[in-house]
């Protein structure tokens, strides 16, 4: 059976595996599912609360969060951890890491390649199966490891 990720192209495709799975097509979940698809990035349970009261002010946040929950069952959404931070939400179709500077928060999205040699390295060292999509690999980009070397010298 396909995935969420391999279908959820649009609200509808996304709509239409709601319905497969026996769920119910409710104007909380189709303003929620717009709100995602309207995102440019990631976005946090309350930036989507707020999208979604905009247009439709009775939803609460806990429908908020147990329509995300069920749409990251279905593989349709993937929440992360982008530091210390509430996790944020984005589309599985949009898959990518993160790389997050701890010195100025600047996010990075890495593509799944990026990842694959410690994905590789953790299954045959340690028999474990990392989802580099989940958690974020905190460091210091490209700007502020040149400033801090820059004022060390």
């Amino acid at each position: 059976m396909a995935r969420g990720e391999d279908l959820a192209r649009s609200v509808e495709d996304v709509l239409v595996l709601l319905r497969s799975k026996g769920g119910r097509v409710t104007t909380a979940r189709r303003q929620l599912l717009s709100a995602l698809f309207d995102a440019p990035s990631h976005v946090t349970a309350d930036d989507l609360a707020a999208a979604v009261q905009a247009r439709a002010p009775d939803v609460h946040i806990s429908t908020i969060y147990r329509n995300l929950d069920e749409l990251e069952r279905l593989g349709v959404v993937v929440h992360t951890h982008l530091g210390h931070g509430p996790a944020t939400y984005h589309l599985s179709s949009a898959s990518h890491g993160h790389l997050v500077c701890e010195s100025c928060g600047a996010t990075i999205e890495a593509p799944p390649a990026v990842f694959e040699q410690l994905a590789k390295e953790a299954i045959e060292r340690f028999g474990f199966r990392i989802d580099p999509r989940h958690f974020a690999v905190l460091g210091r980009c490209a700007d502020c490891a040149s400033a801090g070397s820059a004022g060390r010298r």
